[in-house]
């Protein structure tokens, strides 16, 4: 029987309008294992088994239960989590907007250390990340030798989204996690967050100095990782740039901090909540906009003398905030999408404003693991990038539930991150 998490109820009433009586928790129903089987874990005696949060299907409840220990292959790292940010990108799955694999166990924001290595790994990865080291984990876990890959564009990794995104493997096409009691197979989205441990490939993984603590750097692999591929790459921002940013959730904030990093004159924060945009004008924000009482791209051209941004970007995936963003920028400018959306959502733009006033319209999804992760702890460590202001919430991993549906209702400020320490 499941144990449920603890606000099972509640993220039901948060995701449809059933009644939730069937998913009631019962505490009393059953208890984590406790057994420790030292004998098929070798590492330090430590436990043959581990906790993971399991998202069965959509608009249920996630579930705590027992696996067995995963195991890393070639080139691959077992991990000791010790924290998991709480991401949009999973809530998405949890309420079916974006079609995976289940059962999964989500999260893809972490940090952790190094607890073990997979056979026959290369001895420069046991080097650079031996047992013991702490780490970050990027969400693009990049296999490091497709098409893609060896051009250096691991944000768009062949067998990352064949395998991962797709099939919610490892580029083997096999997961690493299995229930203890049944075997049955669990999907990973991205390494599986969520649980005490994961399996990650060495190139998704960058050192985590010791100047850093655990919870707060974990937002650096998405959140942080996501807004750093849109700024450095598809946005090209230069020092003097009009910056907008639509939606000032983790990632918007995010997009902020690395505006004012890169050098914009001008950091214009769009979103609905006067919270969030309060927290904006500490994070870099020159100007807000509140969204829900004017038109935001008037708006936007009348702070930048009639013309609009040199690049505005888009973080919530939505169709009106879509038409927002390529309405916002100047002539010649760049249009930056990095919300993911409902499946099958379209975004609509004028055509003949399109061509005739050389908007540039330009996807992105995140960072490049190998040679952007490095860097965005760098920008961590010497103080740019402000990650305690980033980080509005840390909870309990049995509260992962409820983080979960304040995110759905709008209730956090920045970022969560849920310690599994």
């Amino acid at each position: 029987m499941n144990r449920v998490l603890k606000s099972s109820r509640s993220i039901i009433r948060a995701f449809n309008s059933s009644s939730s009586s069937d998913w009631c928790m019962n505490k009393s129903s059953r208890s984590f294992s406790t057994t420790i089987d030292a004998a098929s874990y070798h590492l330090n005696g430590g436990s043959s088994y581990m906790r993971g949060a399991v998202f069965w299907e959509p608009n249920k409840p996630l579930t705590f239960e027992d696996f067995h220990m995963p195991r890393p292959k070639a080139n691959e790292l077992l991990i000791k989590t010790k924290a998991c940010g709480v991401c949009h990108s999973d809530l998405h799955v949890l309420k079916g907007e974006l079609p995976f694999p289940s059962p999964c166990v989500v999260g893809h924001e972490i940090t952790g250390e190094v607890v073990e290595h997979g056979p026959l790994t290369d001895s420069k990865i046991t080097k650079r990340f031996p047992v013991g080291a702490h780490v970050i984990g990027a969400f693009i876990m990049p296999c490091g030798s497709c098409f893609y890959c060896s051009k250096g564009q691991d944000d768009l990794c062949e067998d990352f989204f064949a395998y991962n995104r797709a099939k919610g493997t490892l580029y083997d096409g096999e997961t690493r996690l299995f229930l203890r009691g049944s075997g049955k197979p669990v999907y990973m989205y991205s390494m599986g967050g969520l649980a005490e441990y994961c399996v990650v490939p060495a190139h998704a993984l960058t050192t985590l100095p010791d100047t850093l603590p655990y919870t707060e750097s974990a937002i650096l692999g998405c959140a942080v990782f996501t807004a750093y591929g849109a700024m450095a790459h598809a946005a090209e921002v230069r020092p003097g740039d009009a910056v907008a940013v639509i939606g000032i959730g983790g990632v918007g904030l995010s997009c902020l901090q690395l505006a004012r990093a890169f050098g914009a004159s001008e950091i214009i924060a769009v979103d609905i909540q006067d919270e969030k945009l309060q927290n904006a004008k500490t994070m870099g924000a020159t100007h807000t906009i509140n969204a829900s009482n004017v038109d935001v791209a008037e708006k936007i051209r009348e702070l930048t003398g009639g013309r609009g941004v040199d690049i505005a970007v888009e973080a919530l995936g939505r169709p009106q905030t879509f038409a927002q963003c390529t309405q916002s920028v100047r002539a010649g400018g760049k249009a930056v999408m990095i919300g993911l959306a409902l499946a099958g959502s379209m975004g609509e733009i004028d055509i003949n404003h399109l061509v005739r006033r050389q908007v540039k319209v330009i996807g992105s999804y995140g960072g490049r693991a190998r040679q952007d992760l490095p860097k965005i702890v760098r920008l961590a460590e010497r103080g740019i990038f402000n990650l305690s202001g980033s980080v509005s919430r840390k909870c309990k991993f049995e509260e992962v539930g409820e983080a979960y549906e304040d995110l759905n209702k709008g209730n956090i400020v920045g970022r969560a991150v849920v310690e599994i320490m």
